[in-house]
């Protein structure tokens, strides 16, 4: 069974030529420094509002092309609702650009754990993993993802499968995340600073769904960067309405990494 993309057409373009150029668009745009990333926190809009947030993350991996075989992504579910972390049977997820392999082997390794299933539903519509297999594809070589759709969960029972999976060099995490949603321009910055602060200084407890529609992900990820004595750092902040949107209600996009 394979996962078919559910948003090429509508969240970033359906044409293979289209999309290879949208992406060189963004990564050429971003600063692709030295330090390789092992966990970024990147949004998941459409490419027209949040690619170059996104890229501004993703131009990071280029000297890990090579390095970099297995991305675990966890993000959200916005369709359907559940207790839990949602795995998928697929054995890859197609986008315009191609097959990307399953690392079904990786999602055995934490099957066993009780808020863990297999559940189909959350991955067919969900947006939250597709919308970065396509900029993963344009950085990296040869890889296999680790799928995880998000319903309710505490940061413990996150916390737990981001560190049972966390890997060495070959692996990158990818926390898919937006921020606030709906509000004034001004008003939009100003909170997604203060989430911004709230995320480097890994205050999990105070992040609500308000702040980050993936809070679930990223507030597990906080705990196990504070367990770990992480650093996390924010390397883009900006809203829909820097991009093409109405500036009278935006939705916030930032971009993280911990190196």
């Amino acid at each position: 069974m394979n996962r078919l993309p559910a948003v090429a057409g509508t969240f970033y373009p359906e044409n293979p030529q289209q999309l290879h150029q949208m992406l060189n668009e963004y990564l050429n745009d971003a600063e692709a420094t030295a330090k390789v990333p092992k966990v970024i926190i990147v949004p998941h809009a459409g490419y027209i509002y949040s690619g170059h947030v996104a890229a501004s993350a993703y131009a990071r991996l280029k000297k890990a092309s090579d390095r970099i075989n297995r991305v675990v992504i966890i993000g959200p579910s916005h369709r359907v609702a559940f207790s839990g972390l949602a795995l998928s049977n697929a054995q890859s997820f197609i986008t315009p650009l191609g097959f990307v392999a399953v690392d079904q082997n990786a999602l055995t390794s934490i099957a066993h754990l009780d808020y863990v299933n297999y559940f189909e539903e959350a991955h067919a519509n969900e947006h939250s993993l597709e919308v970065h297999l396509p900029f993963l594809q344009e950085m990296l070589d040869d890889f296999q993802i680790v799928p995880i759709v998000t319903g309710e969960a505490t940061p413990e029972q996150v916390s737990l499968v981001i560190d049972s999976l966390w890997g060495g060099d070959e692996t990158l995490i990818v926390i898919s995340s937006d921020l606030s949603h709906y509000h004034q321009y001004a008003q939009a910055k100003l909170l997604d600073k203060a989430t911004s602060r709230l995320i480097e200084q890994l205050q999990y407890e105070h992040i609500d769904s308000n702040a980050a529609c993936g809070k679930v992900p990223v507030n597990g990820l906080l705990r196990l960067a504070r367990e770990k004595s992480l650093a996390i750092t924010t390397i883009d902040l900006r809203n829909s309405g820097d991009a093409a949107g109405d500036k009278k209600s935006v939705v916030g996009y930032g971009a993280y990494v911990i190196e």
